[in-house]
């Protein structure tokens, strides 16, 4: 069954001035997004989900501030065209911005991709997780993006915040004790403060759209959690795939990285760092964060699914994966890797 807007076209078509068509992007399970054609024009449409949803969350203002930030910079992204902040126009904020034709893959091994090719879009994306990470937010207008301190203290207020809305739902009880007490552990053990840096919140390949002549990045996507913080957490939700199956959102565990000409954990790392990332270890506390803060988005997913208001009809499954994760965040909190940094 063809997936509808929630919103009537013709009002599209009155604010750009021709007919518009549109046609649904069927991945992500945040904020609804289409392609809108007019012709003279190829667009994107993101916007907020109808219905009640968590104060901070389905930040599309964000997202549009963000890239229209980083114009020209050593980031890629589209180029914006509009942002409408008010929801009567189509029932939710929304922004329009450029379409760009490349390729996105949602799991993490590129399958449409040489091994050769493989390798390139990794580099890459080591090389534009550094140059995020070095922008001079205060010269592109950020200063007031975020807060400068105390990031993951303010991380884990806020998705236990979160957690809190979700398990409302009504969670399995063995899941509701593994995440409170997760939440629990990491506000007893905060970890040193790194230096601020612009930070994307769900930096990916799914959220990444890669060109094949040459393979290299041609956008980041999906702004929508970006703020000031630390460049570590987006490091550790990159390195959270190398934990996660193929069939954990597309992960990379158990495959031979070597054959697929995919750089393992270790070597992202060091080109990372090597294009001007941030060199501070990333320790186990970073990686299970990255886990249980996903954790808590699934469970969030969930909670929508069952109010009627999820993005995508495979909402209920991909939300069903919310207690995996809070277990891969406790084993990577127990047991030797609890004592190592990985890198």
């Amino acid at each position: 069954m063809a997936i509808q807007p929630d919103f009537d076209p013709r009002i599209l078509g009155t604010i750009l001035g021709e007919p518009v068509t549109l046609a649904p992007v069927t991945s992500g399970q945040s904020n609804p997004t289409w392609f809108v054609s007019t012709p003279t024009r190829e667009l994107v449409l993101r916007k907020k989900p109808a219905g009640v949803i968590a104060s901070s969350a389905h930040a599309v203002d964000r997202e549009h501030r963000a890239m229209s930030a980083l114009a020209g910079s050593d980031v890629p992204v589209p180029e914006m065209v509009m942002f409408e902040d008010d929801p009567a126009v189509i029932g939710t904020p929304f922004y329009l911005m450029e379409r760009l034709y490349g390729q996105v893959s949602e799991t993490s091994d590129l399958p449409a991709l040489s091994s050769e090719e493989r390798g390139a879009v990794f580099h890459d994306a080591a090389r534009v997780l550094a140059a995020v990470h070095s922008v001079d937010w205060q010269a592109a207008g950020l200063s007031d993006y975020g807060k400068t301190r105390d990031y993951y203290p303010r991380q884990v207020r806020r998705w236990a915040r979160q957690w809190d809305t979700a398990k409302d739902a009504g969670m399995e009880a063995a899941f509701s004790n593994r995440i409170d007490a997760l939440a629990g552990w990491f506000a007893e053990n905060i970890p040193a403060e790194s230096p601020t840096t612009l930070v994307h919140g769900d930096y990916r390949i799914g959220n990444l759209m890669y060109g094949t002549k040459p393979a290299r990045i041609e956008a980041v996507l999906d702004w929508e959690l970006s703020t000031l913080g630390d460049p570590l957490s987006d490091l550790a939700h990159w390195m959270m795939f190398y934990d996660l199956s193929p069939d954990q959102m597309g992960g990379l565990a158990g495959l031979d990285l070597s054959t697929l000409g995919i750089p393992d954990g270790a070597a992202f790392l060091d080109q990372y760092r090597a294009s001007g990332g941030c060199d501070v270890p990333l320790t186990s506390f970073h990686r299970a964060f990255a886990m249980y803060r996903m954790s808590v988005i699934l469970a969030g997913i969930t909670a929508r699914a069952q109010a009627g208001q999820a993005a995508h009809d495979d909402a209920v499954a991909v939300g069903a994966m919310a207690p995996e994760f809070a277990l891969l965040a406790e084993t990577l909190l127990s047991g030797d890797k609890a004592q190592q940094a990985i890198g």
